[in-house]
């Protein structure tokens, strides 16, 4: 018998022509509005909220009218707690509507069942949830359909809501192949889940937690990075993580290695750079026409070392990072790995000592990139140790060019004049690329990006509030692009997550408006 065919003939004013009725019929007219707020919380699609509005509004009308028809559900979930928040949704609904003579429930696991257990169980219990029916498998074939058939018995002998919790149909199938009149039994309702949104996500670990603002910060960004990307479901993610700091009082270390396709997604992404894409773009059709020619050709090996030139906050380190995914991808480096230091990690107090520890950061960045941020200093003749620091970096650089890939970066004005004193470094560079300042609209494009990522709205509103702080600011001596935004972003986070704190609504937890927009201490 088909189990469709047969619930439709039963509960014909419940399903109806049910493709029809999706179309004509308006939502809201079978909505019990006393539980509307409750399902919208669940974390599922709006197909299949409205189904469970119309088991919950079935369950209400047919009480409404002193009829009991039985109403026995299989769902299909792979989250726990969703099923669970389906069960006491659905307790509640019994309760206040008197649709049975109780409201006692209880969870039925199908690992190793007891003699006559479905009897005592249905008996003391008018709401049953039977879970890991994957257990009945462990027994014996004869002892698996009596089982089934005492639960047959037990769902047409008293007034139960029996739920069959499971996490795919195949499993449901197995279970009702020993007893295929009992599957008729069933509506089968298939949840299709969907993942809660971030800055709710966000909210919610931090209700749990006590994080400090620096761990807020690095919360966002973990779960920026790696929520859309996680096979997890949000609570066991949401579970995981808040244990996870409570434990460690920090989030998981991420570790991603990324393909040159990614890669290139990710720089293309990156708001303004266009000059800097282009220079990365031709550089690596070069390295590549030097691969496929394989020797064929007269290319010389292709010289990398770099001087990034621009004010702070232009992405001249986010730049350094994509382009050592690059080099890896492209088997021009061995590692994908980006030491990152200053001018102070090279330089030691006394004499003798600079170019043993310039080459001991040297020696950790072979066979993949040195990075070395305000390199300028390096110029700076009232420290003598920088002249053992340069000389020992030129001769690197001269002897490991297919081991090793320096890049020095800082201000424009100051690069230049350290280059024009150091001509042994500026006859190794290869490609010089440089940072222009990003616009108004670029910083905002960035801001809006960053919020993006963190799943929350900006209001137009904000807009130009934020507008309003850059320009007020752009012309600081420490104003810092990017990280300027940076700071704004993660203030103005903070500054949501206490304006929202007493507020439960979706929709305000994910928007942020113009009073969220801080604007307190933002240049150091």
């Amino acid at each position: 018998m088909n189990s469709e065919k047969y619930l439709n003939d039963i509960y014909k004013d419940f399903f109806g022509d049910y493709e029809q009725r999706k179309k004509e019929l308006d939502k809201e007219e079978i909505i019990n509005l006393d539980y509307d707020e409750e399902i919208n919380k669940l974390f599922i699609s709006d197909e299949s909220k409205l189904m469970f509005k119309k088991i919950v509004n079935y369950i209400d009308n047919y009480t409404a009218d002193k009829k009991y028809i039985p109403f026995n559900i299989c769902i299909v979930s792979l989250t726990n707690s969703t099923v669970e928040s389906i069960v006491k949704i659905l307790k509640s609904v019994v309760n206040k509507s008197k649709y049975l003579s109780d409201t006692k429930e209880t969870y039925l696991s199908l690992f190793k069942l007891e003699e006559n257990i479905f009897d005592k169980v249905y008996k003391d219990n008018n709401i049953v949830v039977l879970k890991d029916i994957n257990g009945l498998e462990l027994e014996s074939t004869t002892d698996k359909q009596k089982y089934m058939h005492s639960l047959e018995d037990n769902i047409e002998n008293n007034k139960n809501i029996s739920i069959i919790t499971c996490s795919n149909e195949n499993e449901l199938n197995s279970l009702f192949s020993y007893n295929l009149d009992l599957k008729n039994k069933y509506f089968v309702f298939k949840l299709v889940e969907e993942k809660q949104d971030k800055s709710v996500l966000y909210n919610e670990i931090l209700e749990s937690t006590t994080a400090d603002e620096e761990l807020k910060i690095k919360l966002l960004d973990y779960i920026s990075l790696t929520y859309d990307k996680s096979e997890l479901d949000s609570e066991t993610y949401k579970n995981n993580l808040i244990n996870y700091i409570l434990l460690n009082n920090d989030v998981p270390v991420i570790k991603e290695e990324k393909s040159i396709d990614e890669i290139f997604e990710s720089l293309n992404e990156l708001v303004g750079l266009s000059k800097v894409k282009k220079t990365l773009y031709d550089l690596v059709d070069l390295m590549k026409l030097k691969e496929k020619s394989d020797g064929t050709l007269k290319i010389g090996s292709v010289n990398l070392h770099m001087i990034f030139l621009g004010n702070p906050g232009t992405g001249k380190t986010t730049i350094a990072r994509l382009l050592c995914g690059i080099l890896y991808n492209l088997h021009y480096i061995k590692e994908n790995k980006l030491i990152e230091v200053t001018s102070k990690d090279l330089i030691a107090e006394y004499v003798g000592q600079t170019a043993i520890k310039t080459n001991e950061v040297i020696k950790k960045a072979k066979g993949g990139v040195l990075f070395i941020d305000e390199a300028y200093m390096l110029g700076d003749k009232n420290n003598s140790y920088n002249d053992d620091a340069i000389g020992t970096l030129i001769a690197e650089m001269e002897n490991n060019r297919d081991n090793l890939v320096v890049i020095f970066a800082g201000y424009t004005k100051e690069m230049q004049s350290f280059l024009n004193a150091n001509s042994g470094i500026a006859s190794r560079i290869g490609y010089t690329l440089t940072f222009d300042d990003y616009t108004t609209d670029e910083l905002v494009a960035i801001f809006d990006g960053m919020m993006k990522k963190a799943g929350f709205e900006v209001l137009e509103e904000a807009h130009t509030e934020l507008r309003r702080i850059i320009e007020e600011n752009r012309n600081s001596e420490n104003f810092g692009n990017a990280r300027f935004v940076r700071n704004v972003y993660e203030k103005t986070i903070i500054k949501h997550a206490s304006n929202t704190k007493n507020n439960k609504s979706k929709k305000v937890l994910k928007t942020i408006t113009k009073k969220d927009i801080s604007s307190e201490n933002l240049i150091n």
